[in-house]
C-alpha cells in the first residue's frame, strides 16, 4: 500500500508502515502542508491495527532540518501569528503521536537532522543513523529556546549537561559522536540504512506488540513518578498483557520448545 500526499509519503510493507518527509529540494524542511501531513501519517499508522511498527524517514540528503525558515520569514514578515502557533498546533501533536505510539518507532536518520527533525528522531523508540547522519540543535544560532519536546527526550537519551551542550553550543553532532554519546542505536553505512531500518521494523512486528505498547507506556509513566507509583503501573500492565493471547501463545510455545507468534492481542 502506497500514499502519496506530496510532501510525505506513506508506504505499507507487510506489518510495517514508512513514513518519508518528502520535500528533498529543501533538505525536508518543514512548511505547513507537510507538518500536517506528517501528522496525519503519524496518526494514521498508530490507529492502524494492521500496523505494527514503523519507520521514519526522509527523501535525498536530509533526515529533516527542522522548520522551514523561508515560510517562516515571509509568515514573521506579514505579521502573521502562524510561526508562534505552529508549535502548539504542529509540534506538539506531531511528538506526542510519536513517542505515544502504541507500536515501535523506528527513525533512519540520512543526512542531517535539525530542530525539529532531529527532536522527531529523539522521540522515536530507535534511531539508526546512516555514516553522513547529523543532529543539530538549531534553535540557539536563532535566538529561539527549543521545541518539540527535545527538553524532555534528549536529557532522558545523553543526560543532562550533554543535552546542555548541543542545546546551548549548537554545534553538529555525527554519527560517530552520536553513537559514543548513546544518542543513536547504531550507525551503519549509508547504502544499508534504509535496508538496515526494514529489517529492524520487520523483527518488531512480529514481535509481541501488545506487551511492546505496554513497556513503552510503563517507561513514561516512570519518568514522572515515585517509585510506589510505578510499581503500581507496572503490575497494572503485567496483568493486563499476562491475560492476553499473546503471552498464552508465548508460554506454550516455551513448553513445546517452538517458536512463538504474535498476534498483538
Amino acid at each position: 500500500m502506497t500514499s502519496s500526499p506530496g510532501t510525505v509519503l506513506v508506504t505499507r510493507k507487510a506489518a510495517v508502515a514508512t513514513i518519508t518527509l518528502n520535500r528533498p529540494e529543501s533538505m525536508n524542511a518543514l512548511d505547513t502542508a507537510s507538518k500536517e501531513a506528517l501528522l496525519d501519517a503519524v496518526r494514521a499508522a498508530a490507529e492502524d491495527p494492521e500496523v505494527r511498527a514503523v519507520v521514519l524517514t526522509g527523501t535525498g540528503r536530509g533526515f529533516c532540518t527542522g522548520q522551514d525558515l523561508k515560510e517562516h520569514v515571509a509568515l514573521i514578515a506579514a505579521d502573521d501569528p502562524a510561526p508562534l502557533d505552529t508549535v502548539i498546533e504542529h509540534y506538539n501533536p506531531i511528538v506526542t503521536a510519536i513517542a505515544t505510539m502504541p507500536k515501535p518507532v523506528i527513525a533512519a536518520v540520512n543526512g542531517m537532522a535539525a530542530g525539529a527533525g532531529a527532536s522527531f528522531a529523539f522521540a522515536a523508540d530507535f534511531r539508526i543513523a546512516g555514516q553522513s547522519a547529523r543532529f543539530l540543535m538549531a534553535f540557539a544560532k536563532i535566538g529561539l529556546s527549543v521545541d518539540s519536546g527535545a527538553t524532555w527526550t534528549l536529557p532522558r537519551l545523553i543526560g543532562q549537561a550533554r543535552a546542555a551542550e548541543l542545546m546551548l553550543l549548537a554545534q553538529p553532532v555525527d554519527a560517530a559522536r552520536a553513537l559514543a554519546l548513546g544518542l543513536v542505536t547504531e550507525v551503519v553505512p549509508d547504502d544499508e540504512l534504509a535496508q538496515r531500518a526494514a529489517d529492524l521494523a520487520g523483527q518488531l512486528a512480529a514481535g509481541p506488540t501488545l506487551a511492546y505498547a505496554a513497556i513503552k507506556a510503563a517507561l513514561r509513566f516512570s519518568t514522572t513518578s515515585d517509585l510506589p507509583a510505578a510499581l503500581a503501573n507496572e503490575a497494572e500492565h503485567m496483568a493486563s498483557t499476562g491475560r492476553s493471547e499473546d503471552h498464552r501463545a508465548a508460554v506454550q510455545a516455551f513448553v513445546d520448545k517452538t517458536p512463538p507468534t504474535f498476534t498483538g492481542r
